[in-house]
């Protein structure tokens, strides 16, 4: 067996292009970079290009380095000549430039050879740095160090009793000044046992948990995934364990509703084996404890465990140092301005300090506990509200102390200027499109995907399919997989996760494709198996070639139905977003699931017929040979169009 042509032109640090154009220059029939030639022709290819290479190299005195993002103004300085004249040099070899325009190499190749230079490209280091990050981080001497708080934050299924639970241990863990009249004034809040505090984060679940993980913010330290006794495991339950696990962090079962009749904590323990997570009386390591929230049973054991959990993982953080946090959630209040829940994750907050999270800056005009208390400064896992901010940060942007109103005000600029940059210049997250280029350039050793489909058989037997496909290059994961639509959560953990999304026989709500579109999450939705499968599998190996792309023209709410004489049925609809056009294709949706895919047999305004209806208008629509549409139904318009693909 002869040696692959990508493989090859690794090794040999070039383009499979301009591989596969010299051997073809050289006589030797290769078509693509998955081609094979034997060793004595790569033997003899690496002499011609790396010798040219050399005597390139030798060729000239001169040698300029090209980094990513040079400008006309860099290269003028390199070669030490006046940017008007390499302007007027540029216009003469085709390229229109101005003073501050980047350049690719082999532009900056032409020009240099000109004046006679070479040319040696450099990696950018700074590329790698992360803007968004701590500006001032360092690592902190262990004698500095002091244990601090542990961060919780509660998981579980819709009616399982997660809100009744944070609200039985804020009740009874609470001083007795403060019994019976507590105000929840932030998104988070600290409770005392045994001298030892607990913070536990208020968010509205693993939606806010990833949402943060998605900036790269980590907040938590513990979560507690509540599980009815008297359901067990359900859809949300099992999102909460993908999540949690996802995020890397302990997790404690708190069995709850222990007190109902029916409740069999036993058979919650047994489904929870199912998903990876074993708990200690059964041989297991997950700690699970039986609680009631409504009958404040056993929550003293539940805090105990939380904290030995925490006693485990050594918990500390250095409170004499410059703090920094995460921003948990913000808003603009009329009055207050700027109001910022954050949480304090090392060194100490105080009132007077100058501030930047995210693109947000300003200084600490107050700062508000969780019991709506004014306080002067926050230590290590500390939840306040603090007031002083030019704007409204996001969740999950770090938070951090500078020395000056002027450090902040600069940094938050330099942030805005290299987001306005990354915009235009795209994104990291992971393509099917580009797949097999980002696995060869070293950027993907790990592919995630999340699974989504309309009965969990076909979630089981598209993730065991998947599952195969991982090779010595790529580890195929499974993040989650789940039944019914693609929604909005599914996106915010692909985007956390770097994930891309499979939907068999469903569909992503508007909602979900718009929060796609904005966290550039790629979703790719299939009716057959094998088609799935198979995509994925010439994505790895480079062999994907899309013709068509899907392209969602708009969606259409069923209203009403009529039976038309010699026709059909006619559903009377509305127009919720885009546009219907009657030469496209149209998918009906119940529940999120496709139930049937085909052609618009007739469009009407009222009795006419129309070539398009745009948003917010009513109309009647036809599908091609089909009846069974129903009041509720949506109908999903999409056409298709032709890509050029290139590798």
């Amino acid at each position: 067996m002869g040696i692959r042509i990508y493989k090859l032109a690794e090794d040999m640090g070039i383009e499979n292009k301009e591989l596969i154009e010299t051997l073809q220059d050289l006589g030797i029939d290769v078509t693509s970079h998955m081609s094979t030639v034997d060793e004595e022709t790569a033997d003899l290819v690496k002499e011609v290009i790396l010798g040219a290479d050399e005597e390139a190299e030798e060729g000239f005195e001169n040698v300029i380095e090209f980094e990513e993002g040079m400008t006309v103004k860099d290269l003028s300085e390199a070669l030490d000549i006046a940017p008007n004249s390499l302007m007027a040099d540029l216009i003469n070899l085709g390229i229109m430039a101005t003073i501050n325009q980047e350049l690719d190499f082999e532009q900056v190749e032409k020009v240099a050879m000109v004046y006679d230079y070479g040319v040696e490209e450099v990696e950018n280091e700074e590329e790698e740095e992360d803007i968004y990050g701590l500006v001032n981080d360092f690592e902190d001497k262990d004698e500095n160090l002091e244990l601090r708080p542990p961060v919780i934050t509660v998981m579980g299924h819709v009616d399982h009793g997660k809100t009744t639970l944070l609200d039985a241990i804020r009740k009874t863990e609470v001083t007795a000044g403060e019994a019976g009249g507590i105000t929840q004034h932030i998104g988070a809040y600290q409770v005392e046992v045994d001298g030892k505090k607990i913070t536990f984060l208020d968010t509205p679940g693993h939606e806010a948990f990833t949402s943060m993980r998605a900036r790269g913010a980590q907040a938590t330290d513990i979560a507690i995934l509540v599980v009815a006794a008297d359901d067990g495991i359900m859809p949300q339950t099992i999102e909460a364990i993908n999540h949690a696990k996802a995020a890397q962090v302990p997790i404690i079962i708190a069995i709850n509703k222990i007190d109902r009749p029916n409740a069999q904590p036993d058979r919650v323990k047994q489904e929870l084996t199912e998903h990876g997570l074993v708990v200690e009386e059964w041989g297991g390591d997950t700690i699970a404890v039986p609680v009631s929230a409504l009958q404040q049973e056993n929550l003293d054991e539940l805090l105990e465990m939380i904290l030995l959990t925490a006693e485990m993982e050594e918990l500390k953080a250095n409170p004499s140092r410059p703090a920094n946090g995460i921003i948990i959630e913000a808003e603009l209040d009329k009055g207050r301005g700027s109001v910022a829940t954050v949480l304090v994750q090392n060194g100490t907050l105080r009132v007077g300090d100058a501030i930047v999270a995210g693109l947000a800056s300003g200084r600490v005009r107050a700062m508000i506990n969780d019991k709506g208390e004014r306080i002067e400064e926050a230590p290590p896992a500390t939840p306040v509200e603090v007031l002083g901010l030019s704007d409204v940060p996001n969740a999950g942007d770090l938070l951090e102390v500078l020395e000056d109103d002027q450090s902040a005000r600069n940094v938050a600029q330099m942030r805005k200027n290299k987001m306005r940059a990354d915009q235009l210049t795209g994104n990291t997250t992971v393509n099917l499109d580009d797949l097999f280029s980002q696995i060869q350039q070293g950027d993907i050793k790990e592919l995630n995907i999340l699974v989504k489909a309309d009965v969990q058989g076909s979630v089981e037997a598209v993730k065991e399919s998947l599952l195969k496909l991982s090779t010595d290059e790529v580890e195929v994961n499974i993040v989650h997989g789940g039944v019914g639509g693609v929604t909005e959560t599914d996106v915010m953990l692909a985007s956390a996760s770097k994930a891309i999304i499979i939907g068999f026989n469903v569909r992503p709500g508007v909602n979900a494709r718009k929060v796609a579109e904005k966290e550039q999450v790629d979703i790719r939705t299939y009716r057959i198996i094998y088609k799935a499968i198979e995509d994925i599998k010439n994505a790895m190996e480079g062999l994907l070639d899309p013709d068509y792309k899907e392209v969602i023209l708009g969606q259409v709410e069923v209203r009403d139905t009529f039976k038309v004489p010699k026709v059909g049925v006619i559903a009377g609809a509305y127009v919720t977003n885009g546009m219907v056009s009657r030469n496209a294709q149209v998918r009906l949706l119940r529940d999120g699931k496709i139930i049937k895919e085909g052609e618009i047999s007739s469009l009407k305004r009222f009795k006419d017929d129309v070539r398009e209806v745009r948003e917010g208008y009513e109309c009647g629509i036809g599908i091609e040979g089909y009846n069974d549409i129903k009041e509720g139904d949506v109908m999903e318009v999409f056409d298709f169009e032709e890509v050029k693909r290139t590798l």
